[in-house]
């Protein structure tokens, strides 16, 4: 009974440590299998990419840190840009004329009271002769007007010729005032046509500094009094005029940021400030101007241009770059750290989580916080992570 018992016990160890052997050999076994795993997942590391300055210049690629930018809160709208009226000017005359010389060509640059073209009409040399006899009648009748009046002051002259001597002149420097006003609005001098020199041409001047948009006008040609011969545009205040729809008029204050895209140039971004909203819908579309400025306006920018504005509602800064800058790889999402050295480019790439997009734009989150003030390439990224396979032997991790 006793040697049984032994032998049960001695079998039931040696079974026992057969069992704690095989149990350490598949732990072992798993150790290795894994660290094998994970030195196979190292070998399949993502390349850096390597390529010249010529390549570099070729593929004009963009370089930038990450900013923050508004990327939620927002509603679109359509519009185009525009000048404020005081900005744009239609040239007449008040007189009908004939065009002598036109000084100015389409698109130049013209400043106020700048000399345009040149007119002749013989009524205009009338109306010089007009307000020069109008004038020396008023020097004769204001001495006569002196006369009579110390002749009154001494008790010598009647009230009665005093009174017709000063209406006299009253009238006179009256038709003189109103004559010399139309030489004003026709640009000519009266203290000159004073002196007997009468112009025989007047000049057409500019009303504000701009560009010379339209010249409707040749040389010869007779133009009635209003006929417009210039349009001049200024566009230094040019500006953006959206339409936003009643649904969304609510939302709309001024003072919100907007982030504007031409869309001619759709690499172009603008931001802009509500300056004004409109108290009345335009019918169709039923919707309602509202008035954006520009802050640091690009060069030529011409009134017309197609735009769309995002219109920002709330203030909610996020990291974001552009989706040019993003590339997808085994499910997860690189940019490439970019980094220059002896004429060559570096572009490591760098592992993101991204999250809302917005337009061409897509809000991302770095593993490695350490990682966010350096440089990255903010373009042509599917090119780079072609560039990439190619040097792991064209296969894709």
């Amino acid at each position: 009974m006793k040697l049984n018992t032994i032998l049960s016990l001695l079998l039931f160890g040696i079974l026992a440590a057969c069992g704690n052997t095989t149990s350490k050999d598949n732990v072992e076994y798993k150790a290795e299998t894994q660290i094998n795993e994970e030195s196979e997942e190292n070998s399949h590391a993502l390349n850096v990419v390597e390529i010249s300055t010529s390549q570099f210049d070729a593929l004009n690629i963009k370089l930038g840190t990450v900013k923050k930018r508004n990327m939620a809160g927002t509603f679109t709208a359509n519009g185009q840009l525009e000048v404020p009226p005081q900005n744009e000017a239609s040239v007449t005359t008040v007189y009908g004329a004939t065009i002598k010389s036109i000084n100015v060509i389409e698109g130049q640059q013209v400043k106020k009271g700048q000399v345009l073209a040149y007119i002749a009409h013989p009524d205009i040399v009338a109306i010089q002769t007009k307000f020069l006899n109008a004038f020396n009648q008023f020097q004769l009748k204001e001495k006569e007007y002196e006369r009579q009046k110390k002749l009154y002051d001494a008790g010598v002259a009647s009230g009665e010729n005093f009174q017709v001597t000063a209406t006299e002149f009253q009238n006179a420097k009256e038709t003189m005032n109103g004559l010399k006003a139309q030489l004003h609005l026709l640009n000519i001098n009266a203290a000159q046509v004073a002196q007997g020199k009468l112009a025989q041409k007047i000049p057409i001047l500019s009303p504000i500094t701009g560009a010379v948009e339209k010249v409707k006008v040749k040389t010869g040609q007779y133009v009635s009094a209003q006929t417009e011969l210039f349009e001049i545009l200024n566009v230094e205040d040019v500006h953006a005029d959206l339409m936003v729809f009643e649904k969304d008029i609510e939302n709309v204050a001024i003072g919100q940021q907007v982030r504007l895209t031409l869309k001619s140039r759709p690499g172009l971004e603008m931001m802009a400030n509500i300056i004004s909203v409109g108290r009345v819908f335009e019918e169709n579309p039923k919707a309602v101007h509202i008035h954006a400025e520009i802050e640091n306006k690009p060069k030529n920018l011409i009134p017309g241009m197609y735009l769309t504005g995002k219109i920002i509602t709330t203030n909610h800064l996020i990291e974001a770059i552009p989706t040019e800058a993003i590339f997808t790889e085994n499910n997860r999402d690189f940019i490439f750290k970019t980094e220059e050295n002896n004429g060559k480019w570096y572009f490591t790439p760098i592992e993101v989580k991204t999250g809302i997009k917005d337009n061409n734009w897509i809000t991302i989150t770095f593993m490695n916080p350490k990682d966010k003030n350096v440089k990255f390439a903010l373009n042509n990224a599917y090119y780079l992570q072609a560039e990439m396979n190619k040097g792991e032997g064209g296969h894709s991790h």
